[in-house]
């Protein structure tokens, strides 16, 4: 009786030291998130200082997990070209400024995109990633309105296949915003031009950035041509079993590499690589969803005071959202990549 009651005692001891070492470790761990984030708070998000501001406005905005996650990657790639561009600037490489000017376009981009740059018109109604946000967000465009309502109410396509559609759609409001920030860019520059009496060597310079501006003008204006179609055919017909590609970004770099002066080996080489480009924009999607979900899930055990099941549910959204942050740096930086390289007429591999 003695030895099976020591074997007991001696279990016993043993789990009790193994919880506390849990409880340490997960204290340690707690601790530890805690302090890197009180860190990054006093430190700033960003080594760029009008992005930490543009990050702080945003955490005073309405905005979900998810739209805060997607502008937290929006603005790591800002991060990294405005960085790249100072290193520039410091060897002399941007006499004209233009690369400065398109750092500032894109900026006004992002703000535009997420409502923080002024205009009430801009704001964006935020939706619930998972609850299909379509019916309480907007296209901005009567035709595009007209081609989703008729979609929608048509039969040709399942849940899934809906929530697809609408990813196009909101791609190709977003190509149309773009085009309008440049436009409006454009026609400012131009207006300053005008009033020049005296031409320099300088505004000889600024004229040529002009026509580059008129150019890129015109490349996305076809783009959103072709991207309309696109988005008329599927409407009516729904979608073609055989279709190449799902995802409304690699579709358009799929359309811009078919039209640029590849080889056929060349082309079959991006058509691979577009192939693992969107199967990183899936997982992304993926870790977006169970985001939005985690959000919910911590709202509402917020309201139990169940402090251990809290903090459970804190970890776990923090995880997710470092994850859907790092990942949409990702798919952003390899769009940025691809869409250069099919610019350059290169199809060196990057994955």
């Amino acid at each position: 009786m003695a030895a099976p009651r020591a074997l007991v005692v001696l279990v016993a001891t043993f789990l009790l030291a193994a919880s506390s070492r849990a409880s340490k470790y997960s204290r340690e761990a707690n601790e530890g998130l805690a302090a890197a984030e009180a860190k990054r708070r006093e430190t700033g998000e960003f080594r760029v200082v009008r992005l930490n501001q543009v990050w702080e406005k945003a955490q005073r905005l309405h905005l979900s997990a998810v739209k805060l996650a997607e502008l937290h990657s929006d603005l790591k790639i800002q991060e990294k070209d405005e960085l790249s561009w100072k290193k520039l600037k410091a060897e002399g490489l941007d006499e004209d400024g233009e690369k400065e000017a398109k750092l500032r376009r894109n900026l006004n981009v992002i703000m535009t995109k997420y409502g923080m740059n002024g205009k009430k018109d801009s704001q964006l109604v935020d939706t619930n990633y998972i609850k299909d946000g379509t019916e309480s967000d907007t296209l901005d465009d009567p035709r595009l309105e007209k081609l989703w309502s008729k979609a929608k109410t048509s039969g040709k396509f399942s849940d899934e296949e809906l929530d697809k559609l609408w990813r196009e759609f909101k791609h190709h409001k977003e190509k149309i915003r773009e085009y309008n920030i440049l436009l409006e860019t454009v026609s400012r520059t131009e207006d300053i031009h005008k009033n020049v009496i005296n031409p320099s060597e300088e505004n000889l310079v600024k004229e040529e950035i002009l026509h580059n501006k008129h150019r890129e003008l015109k490349d996305k204006l076809r783009s959103i041509n072709q991207g309309f179609e696109r988005l008329r055919k599927v409407s009516h017909q729904g979608y073609d079993a055989t279709s190449e590609f799902e995802e409304p970004r690699v579709i358009d770099l799929w359309d811009m590499a078919k039209s640029a002066n590849f080889t056929e080996k060349e082309l079959e080489s991006f058509r691979e690589e577009l192939k693992h480009f969107e199967a990183k924009i899936e997982k992304h999607h993926h870790y977006q969803k169970q985001l939005e979900i985690s959000h919910e899930k911590l709202k509402h055990v917020e309201g139990t005071g169940d402090k251990e099941h809290l903090n459970r549910n804190r970890e776990k959204y923090a995880m997710l959202e470092e994850k859907t942050k790092e990942l949409g740096y990702k798919v952003k930086k390899h769009l940025q990549d691809l869409s250069s390289r099919i610019s350059q007429g290169s199809v060196k591999l990057s994955f």
